[in-house]
């Protein structure tokens, strides 16, 4: 098959970071904070190399939006075997007003203008948690989408998707193009070898803006303050049930 896949890579904060909020509430602290590639989009990329290693597809194109630090998201993908990158560059005042709808205009332009036949992206960031880019940017294309993707088999020109649901597995079968977004046990990606990592500085990354693609960042929603979660109560051990009921009643909860 001659046909190439998108696949999103977003910079977040490393999972492993205690999330601070700023002092005025605008947002939280990113400065000086390591930053990773989310999870999930890992594991998009993993499916795409795959995908290319059993030659189903030719070409694996790692694309973000942000600033110019996003160019290192992106070379960690070209290390995982994605075959050129696209940096969307988004910065200032437009990078914090990025959302999944912004995302998804730009995914939809990009496709259209790189005649990709598969879109590929996790299903949720973890920093926001949206969990939307992916139904959007098929919304805007009008293409079938298989989300929270456990299992993806070619089939000519269709993609059978075994998809994670609340009630178990749901088996779908969808014609391409189509948008993808990848679920937790879809695979494990692979680490970043040593020679990948130096092959892939070789790597050929193109800089656009939204605005080469014909995109409107303008967003509608604003963000009025971010507050950290309130303090949870320290629990108290009972030793019985009657204990348990004593409790609750005496508090007022029956």
């Amino acid at each position: 098959m001659s046909a190439r896949v998108l696949v999103g890579v977003k910079r977040v904060i490393d999972y492993a970071v205690k999330i601070r909020v700023k002092p005025d509430k605008t947002g939280v602290v990113t400065d000086g904070v390591k930053h990773s590639m989310n999870p999930f989009c890992e594991i998009a990329i993993e499916e795409a190399v795959r995908l290319k290693e059993k030659k189903l597809i030719k070409e694996v194109i790692a694309v973000s939006c942000g600033p110019q630090q996003s160019q290192e998201t992106i070379r960690t993908a070209l290390a995982m075997g994605a075959d050129r990158g696209i940096h969307v560059d988004v910065s200032g005042k437009d990078y914090e007003n990025l959302g999944p709808l912004q995302v998804s205009k730009i995914l939809a332009a990009l496709a259209k203008k790189e005649d990709v036949r598969l879109i590929i992206l996790g299903k949720q960031a973890i920093d926001d948690d949206c969990n939307q880019t992916g139904q959007m940017t098929a919304a805007l294309l009008d293409w079938p989408q298989g989300t929270f993707a456990s299992q993806v088999d070619f089939q000519e020109d269709s993609l059978k998707v075994e998809r994670e649901i609340d009630g178990g597995l749901e088996t779908i079968k969808i014609k391409m193009p189509a948008v993808v977004t990848a679920d937790l046990r879809l695979n494990e990606p692979r680490y970043a070898t040593l020679p990948n990592i130096m092959k892939a500085k070789k790597k050929k990354i193109d800089t656009v803006k939204p605005s080469d693609l014909g995109v409107d960042l303008s967003s509608q929603l604003e963000v009025l303050s971010v507050e950290e979660p309130s303090q949870r109560q320290a629990g108290v051990k009972v030793e019985t049930v009657e204990d348990l009921i004593k409790k609750l009643r005496d508090s007022g909860r029956i």
